[in-house]
């Protein structure tokens, strides 16, 4: 008679799963609330205590480390030596075994959780079943999915011996335990004090195979850190399913209108970068202010907004092609209008950066790890470099223009005005080029540019992009500082009459 190791906490679908193998002739062993589980159920399984010879102790922490299970789980059944060990010491095979392992991720993520109470959650004999049956999965079928109930029982019925799906699944369950094992280090580097450990583990999950990746003869999968979380964390309300660039999107116009906390702010983004970007006293308004910035380029955008949509920034919004809009909330009148639009994909929620944590690119042959970047709030801190100081609306226009700056791509400049973009030069390879296409940019929408301030993500090398501001009327800038040539632009901006604040902190996005 075949035998089944049943130990879950998760237990959907376990009752009809071993009343299925029972009824195919199979032995039922189990643990702890597993067997509760079974035995509610009518089922009549027996206790590993009765195989092992030993019953559960330490609250439950060991149950299952026994030769009389590993040694079950382990022994090649084409090897004649093994089994004579087994049968010398009166041990019976285990031919599948059915693991999900303790909440260790769930439980880290809950808000104000002891220590303690994630570590009780770190399971020690379920990967070890799990590893011993993967490692033999020759003989041993081994399931950490419950989703895969099924294809296991349709194989049993079947009478197939199916190593390639025996195979299938110990592959998925190194993966599992391998990410279990990550999380467990990723908590504890979390909690300690080495922001960059010796060694770092990753532990991602699928959460969609996409269409396509930034092209289409492009594959492409979107992984999270947990399922839920972040982006993934999203409520879509209509459209097609989200693309590998739509994605990237969104990240670019979340960064944007986390810069300015729960003022209302709209981002309008193209190609990671903001086309468009205000702040207002309603949604509506911000919107209006930072379509303004550059109608033309909002075609096809993806736009974030940081407070609840009401149904007149639906209606507004719905008047131009956009590819996805996010924000907090939606009023129903809102989701109702954005419906219309069938193409535009609507999603819903907060999308929060985990508490702790590192950014992260990927380069050849490794990953580049950065403590995440924050857009300084304290102007106060600011150090006025030339003759004459901001005013107190320069300031006001300064300090959004340093914020909005901060998700521009680099070499990045703006130019605003009350709280709104009105040019934006991203993404250029010499400063001055990046200054000139905020002007441009600005000009060609129809912007005074008169008046208006600019933000710089980093300093000025030459006084060429002060003398550039200076031409379209720039009377304000503010910059971090700290070039070779810095008494150079300062005597520019001095000679022109533009007031420049250094912040001493860059602002790079690549």
């Amino acid at each position: 008679m075949p035998r089944a190791l049943l130990s879950v906490s998760d237990k959907t679908g376990l009752a009809d799963f071993a009343r299925a193998l029972s009824e195919l002739g199979w032995e039922l062993l189990s643990t702890g609330g597993t067997a509760r589980a079974l035995r509610e159920a009518g089922l009549s399984p027996t206790d590993v205590g009765a195989v092992t010879g030993v019953p559960e102790m330490l609250d439950g922490r060991v149950k299952t480390l026994h030769p009389a299970v590993h040694g079950a789980l382990l022994a090649r059944r084409d090897v004649p030596e093994h089994m004579a060990t087994l049968s010398e010491h009166g041990i019976t095979p285990i031919d599948l075994v059915a693991v999900n392992l303790y909440p260790f991720r769930e439980t880290a993520a809950r808000a104000g959780v002891a220590p303690e109470e994630v570590i009780e959650n770190i399971d020690i004999g379920g990967p070890s079943m799990l590893r011993s049956a993967a490692k033999n999965f020759d003989s041993v079928y081994v399931i950490v999915d419950p989703a895969d109930y099924g294809r296991v029982l349709d194989a049993l019925r079947a009478g197939d011996d199916d190593r390639d799906l025996r195979r299938v699944l110990a592959e998925k369950t190194f993966a599992h335990t391998s990410a279990y094992d990550a999380a467990i280090t990723s908590w504890f580097a979390s909690s300690g004090s080495e922001l960059f450990p010796d060694r770092m583990a990753l532990s991602l999950e699928l959460a969609q195979r996409l269409r396509y990746g930034e092209n289409p003869d492009q594959r492409a999968a979107f992984y999270v850190e947990r399922a839920g979380s972040g982006l993934a964390g999203l409520k879509q309300h209509g459209g097609k399913e989200l693309s590998f660039n739509n994605l990237l999107d969104l990240e670019g116009a979340l960064t944007a209108t986390d810069a300015f906390g729960d003022r209302p702010c709209c981002a309008i983004i193209k190609h990671t970068t903001p086309c468009g970007l205000a702040v207002a006293d309603s949604p509506l308004e911000a919107y209006q202010k930072a379509l303004a910035c550059d109608p033309l380029s909002a075609f096809g955008s993806v736009i974030s907004i940081n407070v609840p949509v009401d149904a007149a920034t639906a209606e507004a919004i719905s008047s131009l092609f956009v590819e996805c809009l996010v924000a907090p909330e939606f009023e129903p009148g809102a989701i109702e209008i954005l419906g219309r639009k069938k193409n535009l994909r609507v999603l819903e929620g907060r999308a929060r950066w985990a508490a702790s944590g590192l950014d992260m690119k990927r380069v050849r042959g490794g990953f580049l790890a950065e403590e995440r970047s924050v857009v300084d709030v304290d102007s106060g801190r600011w150090e006025v470099k030339t003759e004459r100081a901001p005013t107190d609306e320069e300031t006001v226009d300064l300090n959004f223009a340093w914020h909005a700056v901060a998700s521009v791509k680099s070499n990045a400049i703006v130019l605003a005005r009350a709280g709104a973009t009105i040019g934006i030069g991203a993404g250029q390879m010499s400063r001055v080029d990046a200054a000139f296409l905020a002007v441009h940019k600005a000009t060609g929408a129809g912007h005074e540019t008169a008046g208006s301030v600019l933000g710089s993500d980093a300093y000025f090398p030459f006084r060429d992009g002060v003398d550039q501001a200076a031409e379209a009327g720039i009377t304000a800038i503010v910059q971090p500082g700290g070039s070779v040539r810095d008494e150079e632009v300062i005597a520019a901006a001095n000679e022109r009459g533009i007031a420049m604040v250094f912040t001493g902190r860059r602002l790079f996005r690549h």
